[in-house]
């Protein structure tokens, strides 16, 4: 899944994870670890209260600095406006966000009720999370890409629902390509120590930016006055321009630029434990992969034929004959999956869950999503629809989605949809607490996802031993090789080559999808160790609230338990349904 929103760059994604067994008590959170017993008095000035307005401060700032997350996240408040990239803005950004945490530090919460003592635990995760981007990965002075994604989602988030009429749409949109040339030409300048790999894949998406300008965006021109076409048409073309210059400027600059920046395993374990909220050190995770991988390529061997784990849309009864067609077959099949999960009791579906469709990928976005992404409803959106964007329907494609998508849609379907993305970000967009409902866990949300793809094969939605259920453990495979090119690419062991290399030999992808994987991989730290360590979480969550729940365990309760909690740390919600933080207190 791709877009939880431009935000996890900024808010991040907290999560967390079991591990070594810890003493079983309920000790309480302070600011010199997680958790302490000790319980001194509290002020006016650290109290919850407090710890609230802080937060909803911060999110109020946030949303206004950054307006393309917020037109992204359904908050349309600046949609005319692009981010301020002038240097002493973002110097006054980051400065913000590093007194903030500090301050959020030093609150003493040891004698504070559990609810908001995880509240303050995952507060300062997303602080820590925009602070780690300015202080290790300073994506403004390395990766391109942040100024050609700038572009595309400027476009793509006033294009994507229809919240507004076109006239007011276009009007945003016409503003925010006219600041686009002086945007870029910053970008530039703030390019002080380009990535070669994050210059390529920002040349690649600028290359591929034209038919979202040109076709996708002139829906908004249809029936404007002929002055409000021609400033549409005049800013978009001088907008192309200035990202083809981009374009064109990065690639003379390539020969100088350094191949890859890896962050280290100190900087890497230090994201794991103090963003992500997972006590695991970066060998730790990629032992996991390891181990998780040697139990699915063992589980393909176990088919009558292998081969079925290797998508073939020659196997399918019905190939559908064009784009429009294969939208509509794959978006047909969510019905006889629903129809399942409620004939066997596998999960609640929420009254106010909207509608979930499918659609095609733009093109500026498949070098990084070759597989498509989904688009769930936002945080701040009235709108409840969510989207999946999948690739450019071709029957002849070798690349593993769209195969996939054509043989048997529902496994990846199920990871999007629901009871996948869809389903769960939905329910984390009605919770109540600001901070919850504002917490995006990439790990928990990408594992409660690949976890519900395994859990509705055993529950018997696929016939045994069928391609459905290949494909099943196919893409368990290739998440299990994500997990080694993520900690091995971050940490500075591989070489990008390396990375597609292993995506296609231990994985089982084909190139196309092994490089697009990759350059995933490479742009979004430790996003592709979420499938696999979320999974494995969870599973361990579920083991434990069998045992503890004995003969009043039903497994539909166990998941509307979990998913009820949004996205947050399963660290988190494993203190919360078992009453157990030793997870969180691995973490101090």
């Amino acid at each position: 899944m791709k877009k939880l929103c431009a935000f996890l760059t900024l808010v991040s994604i907290t999560q967390g994870q079991a591990q070594l067994p810890m003493p079983r008590q309920t000790p309480d959170v302070s600011n010199k670890g997680l958790i302490t017993n000790a319980k001194p008095a509290m002020s006016d000035s650290q109290s919850p209260a407090e710890l609230h307005k802080l937060a909803n401060d911060f999110y109020n700032w946030r949303n206004e600095q950054y307006p393309v997350g917020s037109s992204d996240a359904g908050l349309h408040t600046w949609d005319n406006r692009l981010t301020d990239y002038t240097p002493a803005r973002i110097a006054e950004r980051a400065g913000h966000v590093r007194a903030l945490l500090k301050k959020v530090k030093a609150i003493e919460t040891s004698g504070w009720p559990k609810d908001e003592r995880i509240d303050w635990i995952l507060f300062r995760a997303q602080l820590e999370g925009a602070d780690f981007d300015d202080r290790v990965l300073h994506s403004n002075s390395r990766n391109p890409q942040t100024y050609v994604s700038e572009c595309s989602n400027a476009i793509f988030s006033l294009l994507k629902k229809e919240y507004d009429t076109p006239q007011k749409r276009a009007q945003a949109a016409t503003e925010r390509l006219r600041a686009m040339t002086a945007m870029l030409a910053q970008g530039e300048r703030n390019l002080k120590e380009p990535v070669k790999l994050f210059a390529q894949l920002a040349i690649a998406s600028a290359r591929a930016i034209d038919p979202l300008f040109q076709d996708s965006l002139m829906t908004l021109a249809q029936d404007r006055s002929p002055n409000e076409h021609k400033s549409l048409v005049e800013a978009r073309d001088a907008a192309l321009a200035a990202i083809h210059h981009f374009a064109d400027d990065l690639e003379k600059r390539l020969p100088e630029m350094v191949a890859f920046a890896p962050m280290g395993e100190e900087n890497y374990s230090y994201y794991l434990h103090q963003v992500l909220l997972l006590p695991l050190s970066a060998p730790e995770v990629e032992m996991i992969g390891r181990v998780e991988l040697a139990q699915y390529r063992a589980y393909e061997a176990w088919l009558p034929d292998p081969s079925l784990a290797d998508p073939d849309p020659s196997r399918s009864k019905n190939i559908p004959p064009d784009q429009a067609s294969f939208l509509k077959a794959y978006e047909s099949r969510e019905a006889e999956m629903i129809a399942f999960l409620k004939d066997h009791h596998l999960v609640t579906l929420p009254d106010y869950l909207g509608k979930f469709e499918i659609r095609q990928l733009p093109e500026a976005f498949k070098p990084t999503s070759p597989g498509g992404f989904m688009n769930p409803p936002g945080v701040y959106d009235k709108d409840a629809t969510g989207f999946y964007f999948i690739p450019s329907y071709n029957p002849e494609s070798r690349n593993f989605y769209i195969r996939a998508a054509i043989e048997d849609p529902r496994p990846i379907l199920g990871h999007e949809g629901i009871p996948g993305h869809f389903l769960q970000l939905s329910i984390a967009n009605h919770l109540t607490d600001e901070i919850r409902r504002q917490n995006g866990d990439s790990v928990f949300v990408e594992g409660w996802a690949l976890y519900g793809e395994e859990m509705l094969m055993r529950a018997g939605l696929y016939p045994p031993n069928s391609s459905s259920v290949g494909q099943v453990l196919r893409l368990a495979r290739y998440r299990c090789a994500r997990i080694g090119v993520d900690v091995n690419l971050h940490t500075g062991k591989w070489t990008f080559e390396q990375a597609v290399n292993y995506f296609m030999e231990a994985g089982g992808l084909d190139r196309e999808a092994a490089e697009g994987e990759a350059a995933g991989a490479a742009s979004s730290p430790t996003q592709k160790i979420s499938y696999i360590v979320g999974k494995w979480q969870i599973m361990q969550l579920l083991g434990r609230y069998r045992d503890q729940m004995g003969k009043d365990f039903q497994l539909g309760k166990f998941h509307d338990d979990l998913i009820k909690n949004g996205s947050l740390p399963v660290s988190v919600i494993d203190w919360i349904l078992l009453e157990d933080p030793a997870e969180v207190e691995a973490l101090r």
